[in-house]
Order: structure tokens, then sequence, then C-alpha cells
């Protein structure tokens, strides 16, 4: 079975979407690297770099992942046969991987958020799926003293050469 890996490790040739809220507003626990149902006019729509994540989520739904309220605007130049933009899709993951999915979001507290939609090397679309845990007003605050502190300190040694 292949492991969940870190974020640096996805082969990431072109990235289309990114949650960047995500990181701030959830504590990540693991990450997955999981494929996209798609029909072709959303894969056109997605290379033309449109496509927006920020208010989606995933779900488990009888033993299938469902990518939810992912927006992949109408191909320009498709015909009536283009897609509707906020469908459920369906994620690609191997068995064991939706078990353990199942079973984090079956925690309390634990949910199914998108960090970013890309192509990888091989021309696959491809969703980056983190079982992350919400964070609380005083961990966000946490986070951006954190935050404050490394530039600073990024600051400081610049000055000093």
């Amino acid at each position: 079975m292949a492991r969940p890996q870190s974020a640096a490790e996805f082969d990431k040739k072109k990235v289309v979407a990114e949650n960047r809220r995500a990181r701030f507003d959830y504590s990540i626990e693991q990450v997955f690297e999981a494929g996209i149902a798609l029909q072709g006019t959303e894969v056109k729509s997605l290379r033309f770099g449109e496509g927006t994540i920020a208010e989606s989520y995933a779900e488990v739904n009888g033993g299938e992942v469902w990518l939810i309220n992912a927006n992949i605007p109408e191909f320009s130049h498709g015909n009536r046969f283009n897609h509707e933009p906020r469908r459920p899709r369906k994620l690609l993951l191997n068995g064991r991987e939706i078990n353990k999915l199942h079973a984090g979001v079956m925690r309390q507290g634990m949910t199914l958020v998108p960090l970013s939609v890309y192509f990888n090397s091989r021309g696959r679309a491809k969703v980056e799926l983190a079982l992350a845990k919400g964070k609380k007003a005083h961990d966000k605050r946490e986070s951006i003293k954190e935050r404050d502190w490394k530039r600073d300190k990024q600051r400081l040694m610049k000055e000093r050469g």
C-alpha cells in the first residue's frame, strides 16, 4: 500500500487551485493524494487555470470519497455538453486510504479539506486532501504570533548579515 506522503513529496507540475486559508483554519494531521473523476470539459477548464476550492470539502459516503462544492467553471469553448460547475466529484483512492479517512472523520472534530488541485508530471489531475482538525481562536492567534516571529527573525538575520 502506498503510504501517505508529506506535501513536499507530491509531484506537482502545475498547481491550478490552492486553498491557502485551510492551513490557517485547520491543523493538518495527514495528507493524501487523490485522483479526480472529471468530464472532458472540466479537464479543459482546469488546464486553462480556472477553478477554485476555497469553500470546498470532502466527505466519505457509501465507501467512496466525494469532493463537494468545488467550482470548476464551464469551458468557454464548450457546447451543450458542458459540465455543471459545482457538481460533486468522485475522488479516486484505494480502499485502505478510504478506510483511514472514514475512521478519521468519525473521530470528533476531524474533517477532509482539499489543499490544492494540480496536474502531476503525467498530466493527471490530482487533489491534495488533508485529514485535519479545526483550530480554535486561540490556536489561530498562536499561528499568527509564530508567523510574525519567523518574519522578524528573518529580517534580523538579514540585517546582521
